[in-house]
C-alpha cells in the first residue's frame, strides 16, 4: 500500500488526477441536454431514465469529440498534464483511412476521459470524507460502514483504522486514474494508421533534403576550398617570378569562391524555408571552367570528351557535372602530380565518366582533412539514377573512378 501512494507524490499524479477531474467538470454543460430524454418519458422507472441520460450524455460529449479543435487541445493538454509523448495531429484535409474507425477515437477518448474523471471524484471523494468523519464522528451520527445492504457499526479504535484505509482506497483511486488515461491516450490520441504515414512521409521527405542539401554543400564548397587553396600556395610561389601566373590565380580563385557563394546562398535559403532565386545549375557545359580552374591550381589536366555532349541535359547532365567535380577534388587532394585523365563519352543508351589520376599524398598527409562521405555520396547518386560506380586502385600507381549512367531509367 505504500508503494501506491509514491506514484501520488509525483508532479505527473497530481497533473493527471486534475486533468481527469477537469474533463468531468467540461462536460457539466451538457447534462441538461441530457435530461431532455428522461423528462420527456416520465412514465419510464427510475433505473430507465438513468440509463438513458447517461447514454445521451455520452453521446453528446463523443460528437463534441468530432471536431478537429477539440482533438488538437486534447493532445496539447494531454501531453502536458499526462506528461505523454504524442504528437501534433497531421494538419490537412482527412485521408481515407481516417473515415473508418480512426474517426472514432477521439470521441471514445473524450467519453473515456469523462467516465473516468466522474467515477475517481465520485469514488475519492466518498472515501475522501469518509477517511476524515469516521475518527471524531465529525457529521454527528451513527458511525457505519455500509456495503451491499450489510452495515456495521464503527467505534473506538476501528474507527481510525477504516479511516485510514479509506484514505488509502482514494489515494490508491486517484493512482488508477491517472494509469488509466495514460494508458488509453496514446492509443485513443496517438497517431491513427493513415497519420503515421502521413508522418513518415514527411520525415523521408525531409531526411531526402538534407541529404541533397549535404551532397551540394559537400560538392560545392568542398571543391572550392581545395582548389581555393592549392591555387593560394601556386599563386604565393609565383609572385615573385611570375606576377601574370599569379594573378591568373588569384582570379580564378575568385570566380570560384563566388560560384560557392551562390550555392552557399541557396542552401541556407533552403534551410531557412526563404524563397532563395533559383537553384544554381551546373552542368556539362560548365566543364570546361572546371577544368580550367584546375589548371589554374597547378594541375595537369588531359581532358577526353566524345559524343553529343550537348544533347545531355537535366538531371543527368547536372549529376555527371557534380561526379566529375567530385572525382576532380579527390584527385587535387591525394593525387601525387601527373596528369589527370578525364574522360566523358555520351552514347545512345548511356554516359560514361572517367577519372584516373597517380595516388599518394600531393601536398603531404592532413593538408586536406576528409569526412570520408565524398565516395559514399557519389554511390549513392549514382544508384539514385540506376548507373553503375566503380572507385579504386587502378594498377599499383593509379586511382579510377569510373561511372555509367543510363540515358533512359529503366522500368
Amino acid at each position: 500500500m505504500i508503494r501506491g501512494i509514491r506514484p501520488l507524490l509525483r508532479g505527473s499524479t497530481y497533473s493527471g488526477v486534475l486533468f481527469a477531474y477537469c474533463g468531468a467538470l467540461a462536460s457539466l454543460p451538457l447534462l441538461p441536454f441530457a435530461l431532455l430524454p428522461a423528462l420527456s418519458w416520465r412514465s419510464a422507472p427510475k433505473s430507465v431514465q438513468l440509463v438513458l441520460v447517461l447514454l445521451f450524455w455520452a453521446v453528446l460529449v463523443g460528437v463534441v469529440g468530432l471536431a478537429r479543435p477539440v482533438r488538437r487541445a486534447l493532445v496539447v493538454s494531454a501531453r502536458r498534464l499526462l506528461r505523454v509523448p504524442l504528437p501534433d495531429p497531421v494538419a490537412g484535409r482527412r485521408t481515407s483511412g481516417s473515415l473508418g474507425l480512426d474517426r472514432w477515437r477521439t470521441p471514445l477518448w473524450l467519453v473515456l476521459h469523462v467516465a473516468v474523471g466522474w467515477t475517481g471524484a465520485l469514488a475519492s471523494g466518498v472515501l475522501f470524507i469518509m477517511g476524515l468523519s469516521l475518527p471524531g464522528n465529525w457529521l454527528g451520527g451513527e458511525a457505519r460502514a455500509s456495503l451491499f445492504g450489510t452495515s456495521v457499526r464503527v467505534s473506538g479504535g476501528w474507527s481510525w483504522v477504516v479511516a485510514a484505509v479509506c484514505i488509502l482506497l482514494a489515494v490508491a483511486v486517484c493512482v488508477l486514474v491517472t494509469k488509466a488515461l495514460r494508458w488509453s491516450a496514446p492509443r485513443l490520441l496517438g497517431p491513427s494508421a493513415a497519420e503515421r504515414l502521413a508522418l513518415a512521409a514527411a520525415r523521408e521527405l525531409l531526411l531526402a533534403e538534407r541529404n541533397r542539401i549535404a551532397h551540394e554543400l559537400h560538392d560545392s564548397i568542398g571543391h572550392t576550398l581545395t582548389t581555393a587553396t592549392i591555387q593560394a600556395a601556386v599563386a604565393d610561389e609565383v609572385l615573385s617570378a611570375d606576377p601574370a601566373a599569379a594573378r591568373a590565380a588569384m582570379r580564378s580563385i575568385e570566380e570560384s569562391t563566388r560560384a560557392a557563394l551562390e550555392d552557399l546562398d541557396y542552401v541556407l535559403g533552403v534551410l531557412r524555408e526563404e524563397q532563395s532565386g533559383t537553384a544554381p545549375t551546373r552542368t556539362l557545359a560548365d566543364l570546361p571552367e572546371l577544368l580550367d580552374r584546375l589548371r589554374h591550381a597547378g594541375a595537369v589536366v588531359e581532358p577526353e570528351l566524345s559524343g553529343e555532349l550537348a544533347q545531355v541535359q537535366g538531371t543527368l547532365s547536372r549529376a555527371a557535372y557534380r561526379i566529375l567535380q567530385e572525382g576532380l577534388t579527390n584527385a587535387l587532394r591525394h593525387g601525387a602530380g601527373g596528369p589527370i585523365e578525364v574522360r566523358v563519352a555520351a552514347g545512345p543508351d548511356g554516359l560514361d565518366l572517367t577519372v584516373v589520376n597517380r595516388t599518394g599524398a600531393r601536398m603531404g598527409p592532413g593538408v586536406f582533412p576528409t569526412s570520408g562521405h565524398g565516395l559514399p555520396g557519389l554511390a549513392e547518386r549514382v544508384r539514385l539514377l540506376h548507373g553503375e560506380f566503380q572507385a579504386g586502385p587502378d594498377g599499383t600507381q593509379h586511382w579510377r573512378l569510373a561511372v555509367r549512367l543510363p540515358v533512359r531509367v529503366p522500368a
